[in-house]
């Protein structure tokens, strides 16, 4: 990979490796650290024939990868409270407690709502990426939902 296709990979889709990072981690630092390391790994790759699905759906899995890797080396590590996370402008202060609620919930649940609603993705190709089954990204998005609806006091439709 040259330098201008990861920078060219960087600016289309940093956003998203930085937001996913975050998402999961819970800590701007550790994001970063993800965020560092996804586009190093990208750098060694040989991309010459990868579309920008392909692409980005590398991304998307080595960056679930980095920040499993680094919950099991910082287990112990305290996160950052939720008024901490970086300043939230232009999102109203609903939107701001839907995610502060989002960002509550375990990492699977947390996960699957993130890129379900957050960055678009369906269940089908959510099942590829989590490689686990359709059936089991719709469980997660309907137990995600179902806890925010209580927390929330959402109404009785989904």
């Amino acid at each position: 990979m040259t330098d201008r296709e990861l920078r060219n990979a960087m600016m289309t889709h940093g956003d998203t490796v930085y937001r996913l990072a975050l998402c999961r981690m819970q800590h701007v630092a550790d994001a970063e650290d993800v965020y560092q390391d996804v586009f190093l790994r990208l750098l060694g790759q040989e991309t010459a024939d990868w579309d920008e699905e392909r692409m980005k759906a590398w991304l998307i899995r080595t960056t679930l990868n980095r920040c499993a890797d680094l919950h099991r080396f910082r287990l112990r590590r305290p996160t950052l409270a939720l008024d901490e996370l970086p300043d939230m402008a232009g999102v109203s202060d609903e939107a701001a407690e839907l995610w502060a609620a989002v960002a509550r919930l375990p990492d699977k649940l947390r996960t699957a709502i993130h890129l379900h609603y957050g960055e678009g993705y369906s269940t089908g190709e959510l099942a590829v990426l989590l490689g686990v089954p359709a059936a089991t990204v719709r469980t997660r998005l309907h137990r995600g939902r179902q806890q925010l609806k209580e927390w929330l006091g959402g109404q009785d439709d989904e």
